[in-house]
C-alpha cells in the first residue's frame, strides 16, 4: 500500500506540470491583425487571442516569427498553435482549429496605373501573381489554375514586388484592402475565395484545453466583443 502510494505521489508532479504547461502561439507581422507597435504585439487577432485564453484559464504566451516557421513549428511541436490561419480542405486534418477569428474574402489586387486589364479570375491567370510562401493562397492559386507565381519569403516582401511592378497581382484579405486602400496605390481585381480564418493547433493538442478556447471565442462573438474589436481597427467583414 505504501508503495502504491509512493507511486502516486512521484506521478503528481509530472500530472500538474502537464496541466500547467504554456500553450504557445505564433503568428506573423500582418497589421492590422497582428504588428508590434515598439515592444507590444496588437492588432485585431492579438486582442481576441489574448481575450481567449485569459477568458479559457490557460497560460499561454505569443509570438511573431516569420509565417513559414510559425506554420512548420505548429505542425510538430505539442503545445504550439499558429493564427490567424485560413482553414483550408489541405489543412482540415493537419491541425485541431478554433474558430473563426474572422470570416474573410480574400482578393486579387494590382496597382493602381498598372497594364493589367483582368476583370475576373480567368483573366487574371495570364499575368504574374505574387504571394509568399507556405501560405494558403499558394496551393489556392495553383487549385484555381494560375500558373505564374511568384514567391516572397513573407507578406511585406510581395506588397513591395507588386508596387515596384516586379508581380501584377497579389492576393490580399479584403479587410486589410478596405484599410490600406486610401494610403496604397491599390484596386480590386476579382474576388480568389472566402473562408475562415482561426488558431490552428498541433494535432496532439489536449481537447479539452480547446474545446475552452473555441467556448470562449464562441461568448466573443455573441455578446459582440469580436464586432467591437473589428471596429477599432477599422475592419469591415463579411457576415
Amino acid at each position: 500500500m505504501k508503495r502504491l502510494m509512493l507511486l502516486t505521489l512521484l506521478c503528481l508532479p509530472s500530472f500538474a506540470a502537464a496541466q500547467a504547461a504554456t500553450v504557445t502561439l505564433l503568428t506573423e507581422e500582418y497589421s492590422p491583425f497582428s504588428y508590434r507597435e515598439g515592444k507590444v504585439l496588437k492588432g485585431a487577432s492579438i486582442e481576441q487571442v489574448d481575450k481567449i485564453m485569459t477568458s479559457a484559464g490557460i497560460d499561454y504566451s505569443i509570438e511573431m516569427v516569420p509565417w513559414t516557421r510559425a506554420y512548420s513549428q505548429a505542425q510538430t511541436t505539442p503545445m504550439t498553435c499558429v493564427f490567424t490561419t485560413a482553414h483550408s480542405a489541405q489543412r482540415d486534418q493537419i491541425f485541431k482549429w478554433v474558430e473563426p477569428l474572422l470570416i474573410d474574402r480574400n482578393i486579387l489586387v494590382a496597382k493602381i496605373g498598372s497594364s493589367v486589364s483582368a476583370t475576373d479570375l480567368d483573366d487574371a491567370k495570364k499575368y504574374t501573381v505574387g504571394t509568399h510562401r507556405g501560405d494558403y493562397t499558394e496551393a489556392l492559386l495553383k487549385d484555381k489554375g494560375f500558373t505564374r507565381i511568384d514567391l516572397a519569403s513573407d507578406f511585406s516582401g510581395t506588397l513591395r514586388k507588386l508596387l515596384n511592378g516586379r508581380v501584377d497581382l497579389m492576393p490580399i484579405s479584403e479587410p486589410y484592402f478596405e484599410k490600406i486602400k486610401a494610403e496604397q496605390p491599390l484596386r480590386r481585381v476579382a474576388l480568389l475565395a472566402s473562408q475562415a480564418m482561426g488558431i490552428a493547433c498541433e494535432k496532439s493538442f489536449p481537447d479539452d484545453l480547446r474545446a475552452k478556447m473555441q467556448d470562449a471565442l464562441n461568448k466573443l462573438i455573441a455578446d459582440g466583443t469580436q464586432k467591437e474589436i473589428f471596429a477599432r481597427y477599422g475592419l469591415h467583414t463579411a457576415e
